[in-house]
């Protein structure tokens, strides 16, 4: 039997989408290779909601957040933590020798616009690394408020991670001023894991021209030039199997239609957290939850992995919490293809399995 995953990734593929990766080979230098990656790059920016150019990367999320650091940061890089996430962006950055300061938040806070300002103030910083939605605690920061602040710093080039809420959350990119948006396959979007994708503004791009050692393969720079001068081809040979699913995918999302997924999402979160107030309690702030995952605290003390391998009998499975969280807390996902039958299911379950009242 077939496991539902209602974990934080990799996420439910539609059959049909992974079906699409059986498609044939075809040489990444071709006209059909560029009218597929430049169809994937238009719809992307409908769901991102930017302008700007879309950059794709054969690796995970964290290939991206690396290329991101790395090439943008020209004097030092301002890192906002509320998780395990935040803390990779700080470990890519020392682990590539870019100059950088780490600022945490308690877990299940948010980073704050004031924590932001004052950081900004110093003048030490030309980059900022703020994750958007953070999948160990539950939290999405907000970015809305984080923005108004980086009005005051025009200079700043702000990366973000979106990697588990692009496509389930919306983001207004270009609204809020995010030059490097970074986002990957399995989540959200609902698709295999293999491939990210980062929007890249014009101040980034400039920005990286000042940035003397990018390094190669993630050197967004690099990236860039080659799809300009190739039409829409890439420095290094792209997962074409996946493209043809992303392909299918987005295509699919537009027939959905970008709100109604984003609304789908919140109301499958709104289900979710009401049920977790009902038997546990959700444990991120009230005012910044997720909209693409609920971190549920373990009040009642249950044998978490016993319920995971009792859930696992009945076809679903969630995940257990993330790093110090561990047993602490369990994760309920509600992103990409699931559905409000889904989280009744899981949760249903879940209320049998422990025989709750």
């Amino acid at each position: 039997m077939a496991t539902k995953l209602f974990i934080p990734g990799p996420t439910e593929v539609a059959p049909e989408v992974l079906a699409a990766m059986s498609g044939p080979m075809m040489g990444h230098r071709s006209k059909a290779a560029s009218a597929l990656q430049r169809r994937i790059s238009n719809n992307l920016r409908r769901i991102l909601l930017t302008e700007q150019e879309i950059l794709l990367s054969t690796s995970s999320g964290t290939g991206l957040m690396e290329g991101a650091v790395r090439s943008c940061t020209a004097k030092r890089a301002a890192i906002f933590s509320v998780g395990a996430f935040g803390d990779k962006w700080y470990k890519i950055a020392t682990g590539n020798g870019v100059p950088s300061d780490i600022f945490k938040s308690e877990l299940g806070q948010p980073t704050t616009p004031e924590m932001v300002d004052a950081a900004l103030s110093t003048g030490k910083y030309d980059t900022i690394c703020i994750t958007h939605n953070e999948t160990s605690t539950g939290i999405q920061n907000p970015v809305e408020e984080i923005a108004e602040v980086l009005k005051k710093y025009p200079d700043v080039v702000w990366c973000m991670d979106a990697v588990s809420s692009a496509a389930g959350s919306r983001i207004e990119t270009d609204k809020l001023g995010v030059d490097v948006l970074v986002t990957s396959t399995q989540k959200a979007l609902a698709l295999p894991p293999g491939m990210a994708v980062c929007t890249l503004s014009q101040k980034a791009y400039e920005r990286t021209a000042s940035v003397p050692n990018r390094g190669c393969y993630f050197d967004l720079r690099s990236i860039y030039d080659t799809i300009q001068k190739k039409d829409y081809q890439y420095t290094n040979t792209p997962c074409i199997s996946i493209m043809y699913a992303m392909d299918l995918q987005l295509q699919r999302i537009m027939q959905e239609g970008v709100e109604n997924r984003f609304a789908r999402h919140e109301a499958m979160a709104e289900f979710v957290r009401s049920w977790a107030d009902e038997y546990f309690s959700v444990f991120a702030n009230r005012d910044h939850l997720s909209c693409t995952l609920t971190v549920i605290s373990n009040t009642r003390d249950i044998d978490i992995a016993s319920l995971n391998n009792s859930l696992i009998e009945r076809g679903m499975q969630l995940g257990n919490g993330y790093g110090d969280l561990k047993n602490k807390t369990f994760r309920i996902a509600h992103m990409g293809e699931l559905t409000m039958n889904d989280m009744r299911s899981i949760t249903s379950s879940i209320v049998d399995i422990l025989k709750l009242k």
